[in-house]
Formats: structure tokens, sequence, C-alpha cells
């Protein structure tokens, strides 16, 4: 079973949002001749890196709940200009909607287990940017 990676998402409101900010990405990338891989960088590289690497996704947190997934491709080790060693979470640029998974904030990424990780939603679905505590009580009742 894949491990996987689960991170807030600063500064974006929905997941359109995010979608929006990852297509102009994707598009600068080709512009330049580039293969559209979408990374994030952050502070600590994985210990279970290989985990991961087997299929393994970065959940992200909008606004309190999970909402959205990334499938991870690969977990590189690489130095900022500044010389502050980082790892880069290089993703896939498609996004994999999820069931609502609320969760409380925190800071840098956790790990999430396959079987603690939200389901995906059928293709086409769209889950609406609900009050993390209402999402939980329509959890609770099996609703979402």
């Amino acid at each position: 079973m894949p491990l996987h990676l689960i991170k807030l998402c600063v500064g974006i409101d929905e997941v359109e949002e995010l979608e929006e900010w990852r297509r102009r990405r994707a598009a600068a990338a080709r512009k330049r001749g580039r293969k559209p891989v979408i990374i994030h960088r952050t502070r600590m590289m994985p210990l279970r890196r290989e985990e991961i690497l087997e299929g393994g996704s970065l959940y992200w947190v909008i606004k309190g709940v999970v909402q959205v997934r990334a499938p991870i491709l690969d977990l590189v080790r690489v130095t900022a200009k500044d010389g502050t060693r980082m790892c880069e979470i290089r993703m896939s640029p498609k996004l994999v909607r999820t069931e609502l998974m609320p969760r409380r904030a925190f800071q840098g990424w956790r790990y999430l287990a396959d079987a603690q990780a939200p389901g995906d939603l059928p293709a086409g679905t769209k889950a609406k940017n609900l009050p993390a505590s209402m999402a939980t009580e329509l959890r609770a009742l099996g609703l979402i």
C-alpha cells in the first residue's frame, strides 16, 4: 500500500483556484519546452520516500478540509539559492477530487496512511466547499 503526504494549501480558498494556478504553471513549463510537472518545495525530505513513490499522493487541505489530491511522481533533494537543503515534491499536473475530510491546521506536511486517506470522488463530481464543522457532521452521518 502506498503512503501519502498531507499538507495545508495556504493562500488557496477553493479547488478551482488551485486548478487554475496549476494550469498556469503547466502552460509556462510547456512554453519553455519542459514537461508540465508541478513542483512544491518543502524543508524536510520524507524518510519514508520509497513508500511514497509506490503510488502516493499529496493530499491538500483547503480551508480546513481535505478536498483534492495530486499524485506524487518523485521526491528530490535540492539546494535553494541561499544554500538551504530542501525537498521538491514533484507531482502530476492532474488533480483528483476526494471525499471531504475535515482536518485541523498543522505545520509542514504529515504522513497519511492509505487506509486513512479519503476516497476519490467519481470523475466529474465536484464537492462543494463546506465549513469544516459541517463536513464533519455530514461525514459522521454517512452523507459525504
